[in-house]
């Protein structure tokens, strides 16, 4: 017997094998918990990138990355595009554009939970302006990023950052 679904509910299948419907996603959620056992991070266009770095990064970010494409700015669906590209087989996009119901129009559900894709996507961030400023010709510059970087902790940051931005709460605000 068919399962009775709403009209226009699509299901999406994650990297797990499982599948779960758009009706089950809402643009609050973080993470969703898969009848596989497993939590599975959830990004959307909508979702702004100082959902992973404070709003002083992505406006660096923002000013020094070129775009070419239809978003305009270096913005979240940049940053999944990165994560897709480092784990084709771990992360599950969706475009649901055409679906008028739900909100938003780029889906990314991943293999791992939000906070293993919150350390991976820091760590990816760190990586593209590392690459930015090896290209720059101010030494002074590039030596005292590497400086940073040496001291800087991904995993104390995204702690850090996760619990100024309350994640735990559908209403987390940029930091």
């Amino acid at each position: 017997m068919a399962t009775p679904r709403v009209p226009g509910d699509e299901a999406i299948e994650l990297p797990c094998g499982e599948s779960v419907s758009l009706a089950q996603l809402d643009m609050g959620m973080r993470e969703y918990a898969c009848s596989c056992g497993e939590r599975h991070a959830l990004v959307m266009d909508v979702h702004p990138p100082s959902r992973f770095v404070p709003e002083a990064i992505v406006a660096v970010l923002r000013e020094t990355v070129e775009t070419e494409d239809e978003f305009g700015e270096f913005g979240t669906p940049h940053i999944m595009g990165v994560v897709l590209e480092e784990f084709p087989d771990g992360v599950v996009a969706e475009d649901v554009s055409e679906n008028g119901q739900v909100g938003y129009s780029m889906l990314w559900l991943t293999d791992f939970d939000s906070r293993r894709l919150h350390v991976v996507v820091v760590e990816l961030l760190v990586e593209l302006m590392e690459h930015a400023i090896s290209h720059s010709e101010d030494s002074g510059a590039t030596s005292e990023f590497e400086e940073q970087m040496l001291e800087f902790d991904v995993e104390a940051f995204v702690d850090d950052y996760r619990t100024a931005r309350e994640f735990e709460s559908e209403f987390d605000r940029p930091a």
